[in-house]
């Protein structure tokens, strides 16, 4: 029996950053279908906040972070798709990434490719298989064809910047918002079609005059609280909002008659962790995400790094909406 001692970053009750503890744990062996992973980079995301501040009730104590890249270091009885050696990266549940070693269970562990460093790994799977499942999966009527306008909130964002890019190799007109004109001019250069700052313009009426009236296909929206009416006023008819986050707070409730009125609208509430839920679908999101990265129409911008110690500082950033880009913890 293993045992190894890992610095680890834990809460003991949900509340503000204070509540974020860099503690020693034990980790031991694999049990059936786990590995044991040596971490390289750690991703941050906003899942995490909403974990550590109880927007999601989570059980505690509670062991944060949802995706990293590293090593894998022992191998649990039936698991064939990796061995120890393997670089590694991951987006999955259960929580406890925020560590220098962890076991967890292999099904949502994939291969990294040689030509993806450990940092883009472990910045890239979470907001990648996002961006993967909202413009392949989540779908509006009819589809998605070369040439349809979508609306992304929070374009400049880790998730917003790689959709991006993959609108637009997809050959759609991305229309982005964000808060701050350097931030429309990052989500411009990563491939949207047109930026709206969304602090000094009124993006739904951007919207129908960049669409000539006729409003988006779909809008993807992370923002939540802030955002959700003014996105509903940006869709053509039978169009489709599709909710992901609620980084302004969560939606308040709402008559579903407002979405007749508004051109019998559709809604959905999408996780990630349902569209990963099986080895397969998780292994071929990945191998998409993993194509995109690696014929380079895909770039994952890393805008932040933090050391481990420093993750109440990553958390502060993020919820103030400093970040640009994905943002990693070091070891």
């Amino acid at each position: 029996m293993t045992s190894i001692t890992s610095k680890a970053v834990r809460i003991d009750q949900q509340g503000g950053p204070e509540q974020l503890k860099l503690v020693d744990v034990t980790v031991g062996d694999p049990r059936p279908g786990e590995i044991r992973i040596r971490h390289r980079a750690i991703g941050l995301n906003f899942i995490d906040v909403y974990q550590r501040d109880g927007l999601y009730p989570m059980p505690v104590p509670l062991q944060l972070g949802m995706e990293a890249a590293g090593v894998v270091e022992a191998v649990g009885e039936g698991v064939t798709h990796l061995q120890v050696g393997d670089r590694a990266a991951y987006a999955s549940q259960p929580p406890g990434s925020y560590c220098e070693v962890r076991v967890m269970p292999a099904k949502c562990v994939c291969k990294l490719p040689d030509a993806i460093s450990f940092e883009t790994g472990a910045a890239m799977m979470l907001k990648g298989l996002t961006a993967q499942y909202l413009l392949k999966r989540t779908l509006p009527q009819g589809g998605l064809q070369a040439g349809d306008f979508v609306l992304f909130h929070a374009a400049a964002g880790g998730v917003g910047l790689i959709a991006c890019q993959w609108a637009k190799a997809l050959g759609l007109q991305l229309i982005g918002t964000a808060g701050s004109d350097a931030k429309c001019a990052l989500a411009l250069q990563n491939g949207a079609a047109f930026a709206i700052n969304y602090s000094t313009q009124d993006f739904a009426a951007r919207v129908k005059e960049i669409t000539g009236g006729k409003g988006v296909k779909v809008v993807y929206d992370s923002v939540g609280k802030d955002t959700f009416e003014k996105s509903l006023d940006c869709l053509r008819p039978f169009g489709l909002l599709a909710s992901f986050g609620n980084a302004s707070g969560p939606v308040p409730p709402f008559a579903p008659g407002i979405l007749a009125a508004k051109g019998s609208l559709y809604l959905t509430r999408q996780t990630l962790f349902h569209h990963i839920a099986t080895r397969e679908s998780t292994q071929a999101m990945a191998d998409d995400l993993f194509a995109m990265v690696g014929s380079g129409q895909v770039k994952i911008h890393i805008g932040q790094r933090f050391a481990l110690a420093e993750v109440r500082q990553a958390h502060i950033a993020l919820e103030a909406r400093q970040t640009i880009g994905c943002t990693i913890l070091t070891l």
